[in-house]
């Protein structure tokens, strides 16, 4: 089976979340995000240069999680892709850009957080049969977060 890949966005939220809605009633989560920039020197280290700002979108159950679990300072990782669209400003057509993540979680080289499990139910004998794997319970994950330079998150 090919392996499935997507675009990809790290960096720190920049701005409070903001909650909106389609014409459909889905929920919309908004966040300016913001990317770090390093260059590489001679002597093999690293200056930091300006970061730069993006906008991230979410929909419908993703927005709804995100909307609990990010505030401003959080680093995260972003499953995805960029959408290119165009609007008028004074008069003028601009084209815009925005990462639509399907997919959003807290960055865990950045980021301290608990993961609380919920409980599993006991396997009868015919549900333990050879051939068969129990699927991991979903985990609900309560982030604790300080970003360098960002101050603490939650």
């Amino acid at each position: 089976m090919a392996l499935h890949t997507q675009q990809s966005l790290s960096g720190f939220i920049a701005s409070e979340p903001q909650q909106s809605f389609t014409e459909n009633g889905d929920t919309r989560f908004y966040v300016r995000v913001g990317q770090p920039h390093f260059r590489r020197e001679g002597d093999g280290s690293f200056t930091e240069l300006e970061p730069t700002f993006h906008d991230l979108v979410a929909y419908r159950a993703t927005a709804d999680r995100a909307l609990s679990q990010f505030a401003k300072g959080d680093s995260f990782i972003a499953e995805g892709y960029v959408r290119t669209f165009q609007v008028e400003r004074d008069g003028a057509i601009i084209e815009r850009e925005e990462f639509v993540a399907k997919k959003i979680g807290h960055d865990l080289a950045r980021t301290n957080y608990d993961v609380e499990r919920n409980r599993r139910p006991a396997l009868s004998a015919e549900q333990d049969a050879p051939n068969t794997r129990p699927v991991a319970a979903p985990a609900q994950v309560r982030a604790n977060t300080a970003v360098l330079g960002m101050g603490a998150g939650r």
